[in-house]
């Protein structure tokens, strides 16, 4: 019983040391065998093959699952925000004791009294932001929808000396807006997630402890 308390904690430790790839939102899976295809070999000749199912004069375009496509990523995105207020807020008050004759108090009788409140409040707020993402990426075909529209996904691996980059892309894909080249722009692709992420010792070296995050998240200063 106690070598297992022991090993408890080391396992843990060595669960943390363990790199793994970072979580995505990227469409999965991010890349599909192409589907099998039915052969027609009566209708072969010496040179057209009918189960490639592609006209012999044709781009060859990606529009099958398992096709692959290029991405140009070409992303730049700018946002300025900026706002001001400003309120004020003032009043004043005069109130007199009437002198009556018969009332108790005649000491607070003929007494004037006065109050008076002023509330300003001035604010202001600024804020920019600007990214510019470039690059190039070749993805998958993973579903064709029934309007012929392509959900493509893809992800390139880059390893470093200190740790791994990853970058992430996928979204829907027009066939009319794939070029001859077999490419198409990012900014054509609707529902786009690109990602950028990287783990290795220098990134986790970024990143706030798990003990730190578990006080900041009820401590109110």
């Amino acid at each position: 019983m106690k070598n297992t308390i022991v090993l408890i904690p080391l396992l843990a430790l060595l669960a943390g040391c363990v790199t793994t790839a970072p979580t995505t939102a990227i469409h999965q899976p991010m890349s599909v065998r192409p589907e099998a295809r039915n052969y027609i070999a009566p209708s072969n000749g010496a040179i057209f093959n009918v189960a490639s199912a592609r006209p012999l004069f044709e781009d060859r375009r990606a529009r099958f699952v398992g096709d692959t496509l290029t991405i140009n990523i070409a992303e730049k995105v700018q946002a300025s925000k900026k706002s001001e207020n400003k309120t004020t807020r003032s009043q004043a008050v005069d109130v007199s004791v009437p002198t009556i004759v018969g009332l108790p108090f005649k000491g607070a009788q003929g007494t004037t009294l006065a109050a008076s409140d002023t509330n300003n409040f001035t604010g202001s707020g600024q804020n920019t932001s600007s990214n510019d993402f470039t690059g190039t990426i070749t993805v998958t075909v993973i579903e064709v929808y029934p309007n012929g529209n392509l959900l493509v996904s893809g992800e390139k691996q880059i390893g470093l000396k200190e740790g791994e980059e990853f970058v992430r892309f996928s979204g829907v894909v027009n066939p009319n807006t794939i070029t001859s080249a077999n490419t198409v722009t990012s900014t054509q692709i609707a529902d786009a997630r690109i990602e950028y992420k990287a783990n290795g010792f220098i990134d986790s070296a970024q990143v706030m402890g798990w003990l730190g995050r578990f006080f900041l998240s009820f401590m109110p200063f």
